[in-house]
């Protein structure tokens, strides 16, 4: 099928509603539009520049742990969740209870995206492994009585308070079974010749459409976008995460998802989402120059603790994936005393690397705030 006459499917007469029921995707498919080949080029190139900039870095499984986070966050907000970076990097303990809801929803996205990328090992990108993720997802949070780890079994929809007004009624539930096995099956059909990237953006349009989940499909299906691209090896590392560029063009985002159920423009979409990989691309591989020249100017600094510098070159890698800190953390982590936490943290006090947000004497918290901002 030629990119520019896709069909993307029919409403289908239900009792009192009509339901979107899309077209399969696993079939031949033509790109055939010079602007989409060109964005595709770029799209290419940044993405290629950033599994390679990646695979520089030392020790780069440690930032990495703070995109994830960001990720979860910028994921979770475009779904209505309140949680910033700041709140995600702290511990259930010092999070508000009014905030308590959508940090565990920050949470869990993460716990999902890691597992799920540790169990590509042994299980491929799959319904099997979507589910799973997705039963991560709504543990202990506000869908948990959404059947988590499996497909719905009865109808959901997008906007309004019910069926009658709702702005998408996605496919009846007894469609959603063969919807999934045909993409699963795309996903994995290597006589399709399609570029990848193109392959995982048809994927994600199709995967929110069909809405398989009652609950948490838009984090699932941005979630499979970098579980595909780690599986084929587009990336070496998980270091590309969309959220950030679709929550700062979240209208446009949804508005370009509907646009190809509604007009079967699949090409605008396509190029929305080309544009957001090379500009993600391009984000990450500056944060991560950031994040090289604050290291350096960071471990400058720790020459002046003399004798102390080799626990305070262990303290520092603690908070490239830990950035907040209390000092009962520090003397567990690096098995320490609580006096020795409390000295090694004053220091990194006076030497600017950490600042006290409590403002009290005891039970004080500490972020490594020059490393937090790069990824606000």
């Amino acid at each position: 099928m030629n990119i520019s006459n896709f069909k993307a499917g029919k409403l289908v007469q239900r009792y009192h509603y009509k339901s979107f029921e899309p077209y399969l995707v696993n079939q031949e498919w033509l790109l055939d539009n010079a602007e989409l080949q060109l964005l595709l080029s770029h799209a290419d190139i940044k993405l290629g520049e950033l599994n390679a900039f990646s695979q520089l870095i030392p020790d780069v499984d440690f930032f990495i742990k703070m995109h994830i986070l960001k990720e979860g966050t910028k994921s979770s907000r475009i779904e209505g969740a309140q949680t910033n970076i700041d709140d995600a990097v702290q511990k259930a303990e010092y999070i508000e209870p009014e905030k308590k809801d959508d940090w565990q929803e920050v949470k869990n996205y993460v716990e999902a995206m890691n597992t799920a990328i540790k169990a590509l090992d042994k299980i491929p990108l799959s319904n099997r492994l979507l589910k799973q993720a997705h039963k991560t997802l709504l543990q202990g949070a506000r869908g948990a009585h959404k059947i988590p780890g499996e497909f719905r079994k009865s109808q959901n929809w997008i906007g309004g308070a019910s069926l009658r007004d709702a702005i998408f009624i996605s496919p009846h539930q007894d469609s959603v079974e063969n919807l999934m096995a045909d993409l699963e099956k795309f996903l994995h059909n290597e006589n399709i010749a399609i570029p990848q990237l193109i392959k995982i953006g048809i994927a994600h349009y199709q995967f929110e459409t069909i809405h398989p989940f009652l609950d948490g499909n838009g984090r699932i299906g941005r979630l499979m976008i970098t579980l595909y691209l780690v599986t084929n090896q587009l990336l070496h590392k998980p270091t590309l995460y969309l959220s950030d560029f679709l929550e700062k063009n979240k209208s446009l985002y949804y508005d370009n998802l509907t646009r190809v159920r509604t007009r079967d423009d699949l090409t605008q979409w396509l190029k929305f989402f080309l544009e957001g990989v090379r500009s993600t691309s391009e984000n990450s591989i500056q944060t991560f120059k950031n994040i090289i020249a604050l290291r350096s100017k960071v471990e400058h600094k720790i020459i002046k603790l003399g004798k102390k510098q080799g626990l305070a070159r262990e303290f520092l890698q603690h908070l490239y994936s830990n950035p907040s800190i209390d000092a009962n953390d520090v003397a567990k982590v690096l098995q320490i005393s609580l006096s020795t936490a409390l000295r090694l943290i004053e220091d990194f006090v006076k030497l600017k690397i950490l600042i006290e947000i409590t403002g009290l004497k005891r039970n004080r918290v500490f972020v490594f705030e020059e490393y937090i901002k790069l990824f606000r």
